[in-house]
């Protein structure tokens, strides 16, 4: 029996396991990951991590600009409890050998990033994600008890009266399907970018922690809100960091014009200055590309419209030790070198605001499941996250979680539930007839691109009520349809047919809860904007979205109030001039 099982191995889960192995050494702690842990999405991430660290910046200053930048969605509580313990999980990844970049004088080096009035991203050079990360799983090594579960997919909770009981799982190498009990099981998979078809998201990024959740009766929670990053390769959706904004890069249209001073981007003057505004969050500057399009202003490419991002004036000397890594991938991708070239951009879906709903320790309303990181909506993002502070969420809340796991394992110390063989046995059967084969019927990846279009029609950066109400239907239609695809591969090892089949329902009915939170939501807030309901609505709408699986297996929509503390709702701004 397994006292905390966590499901994903990105910098949430992995710091989850290492609270666990910290409090109490006697408790028993297995990751199980659909990759190996170092090839974790959570690898990705360049720009850097928030946390007040300088002069001049308080913690209230970053509370208010999470709060702000998220259009007064955030609860407030999780966001001071997150802004006040950022600091002290990045002086332990100092401790536990993260490589922070430095200033001439030792002190860690800090950037300015997108929504933050103050200097206070960390960073290591323009691979901070790979180093976090790496630094984590190094980390969990000192702790030899942690079992793992490398490339295996978990394809269903058990759950009993109520409380989660363990999982079940195939090993993608073999095929094999175990049943893996446990007193408590935390959910870190990441988001869910591929239910989109241009994102910046790794293939592994199906939203399989929000449908496990979801599947076994806890909420998702604002649903509707998905970030666009505003600068992604026309191709491939490959990032191009927020860390070259931050350093200085300019957004040009096709005549070479700095474009953004024309937008409202939020900032409490009229006419920003031209140093910063390329620091809008990001939401901002992605709508501000859209009407660039219908002005006639961007550039047509085989990959659609695109802008340039202009970093010729910082020199080859600064990309080299500020952002080394943009250059790398700007030559590889895109055969170009941005220290004489500009770079095609677009905007890609990047990120979900949403996620499974939990408190502010990470526990969802059934008892023993916990979830962390991307997966999970506690909320300190809001309507739109500000770039830098994902970093630093997975390390907070995967902390939190793993201690409050930790504590409700050793308070049930009850064996194995009938229903976990039961279960268990029900859904080896189902993924075996799965496995059996059908000669007939629709492909996985046509039905799984129809979805995608689906969604980028419907709920991309601007929405309808008439389309949205549209795409309710296709996806039920879709549904309907992955019941008899087509499934040509019958082995067991390296299956991955299987496991494609497995995401694309995981896949549909995330969709499905994006389009009915987006449908339900009549207002225009942070990164859900309605062109028929233009406006913030804080009278009826300052409140979460939540998502249940009705009986019938459709979305059935409510509202949660959002916590407020000290910051009552007001202009949103970002910047300073």
């Amino acid at each position: 029996m397994i006292d905390v099982l966590i499901v994903g191995g990105g910098g949430a889960g992995l710091r989850a396991a290492i609270a666990v192995a910290e409090r109490d050494p006697e408790l028993k702690v297995a990751v199980v990951s659909k990759v190996y842990p170092m090839r974790s999405h959570t690898v990705s991430a360049e720009g850097g991590a928030a946390a007040v660290i300088g002069i001049g910046d308080t913690l209230d200053e970053h509370c208010y600009d999470t709060i702000s930048g998220g259009d007064w969605l955030c609860d407030q509580d999780a966001v001071e409890a997150f802004v006040a313990e950022a600091p002290q999980e990045l002086i332990q990844l100092e401790h536990w050998g993260c490589p922070w970049s430095r200033e001439s004088d030792g002190r860690v080096a800090v950037r300015p990033f997108g929504g933050m009035k103050k200097m206070r991203t960390w960073y290591a050079a323009d691979k901070t994600g790979f180093h976090l990360l790496h630094t984590l799983f190094q980390t969990t090594l000192k702790y030899q008890d942690i079992i793992r579960y490398d490339e295996w997919y978990v394809t269903s909770l058990i759950v009993d009266d109520g409380r989660v009981h363990g999982v079940v799982a195939v090993e993608i190498r073999t095929g094999r399907i175990e049943t893996i009990a446990a007193r408590t099981v935390i959910l870190a998979t990441g988001g869910c970018g591929r239910v989109f078809p241009f994102t910046t998201n790794a293939a592994i990024k199906t939203g399989d922690g929000m449908a496990l959740a979801y599947r076994a009766g806890a909420p998702l929670k604002d649903m509707e809100f998905v970030q666009y990053h505003p600068t992604g390769l026309p191709f491939t959706g490959i990032l191009i960091t927020e860390a070259a904004r931050a350093e200085g890069g300019w957004l040009i249209n096709k005549d070479g014009y700095r474009y953004l001073q024309d937008y409202d981007l939020g900032r409490p003057t009229p006419t920003p200055k031209l140093r910063s505004m390329e620091l809008g969050p990001r939401d901002r500057l992605s709508q501000a590309f859209v009407h660039e399009q219908h002005l006639g202003r961007t550039v047509d490419t085989p990959y659609g419209p695109v802008v340039y991002l202009d970093l010729r004036h910082l020199g080859e000397r600064k990309i080299d030790a500020r952002i080394p890594f943009v250059r790398e991938l700007c030559k590889s991708y895109q055969n170009l070198d941005p220290a004489t070239d500009l770079i095609p951009v677009r905007p890609v879906v990047h990120y979900m605001m949403g996620g499974v709903h939990t408190d502010i320790d990470g526990a969802t309303p059934v008892a023993g499941l916990y979830a962390a990181g991307e997966t999970a909506c506690v909320s300190i993002n809001g309507a739109n996250r500000l770039g830098s502070n994902s970093l630093p969420e997975i390390l907070v809340f995967g902390r939190r979680a793993g201690l409050a796991a930790a504590e409700f394992a050793k308070a049930h110390r009850s064996g194995e539930s009938a229903a976990v063989r039961t279960q268990g046995t029900d859904e080896r059967r189902r993924l075996e007839r799965a496995r059996e084969g059908r000669k007939t019927g629709e492909r996985v990846a046509d039905l799984r691109e129809l979805m995608q279009h689906t969604l980028e029609g419907a709920a991309g950066i601007y929405r309808t009520g008439d389309v949205l109400a549209k795409a309710v239907d296709t996806l039920a239609d879709l549904r309907e349809r992955a019941q008899d695809v087509r499934v040509d591969d019958t082995s067991t090892t390296f299956n991955t047919e299987l496991i494609n089949l497995q995401e694309l329902h995981t896949m549909l009915e995330v969709a499905q809860t994006i389009v009915a939170c987006a449908l339900n939501r009549q207002e225009s807030r942070g990164a859900h904007q309605r062109t028929d309901f233009g406006v913030r609505d804080d009278d009826a709408y300052l409140a979460h979205s939540l998502v249940h699986r009705a009986p019938d297996g459709t979305p059935s929509v409510g509202l949660l109030p959002v916590t407020i503390t000290r910051w009552p709702p007001g202009e949103r701004v970002y910047g300073r001039d």
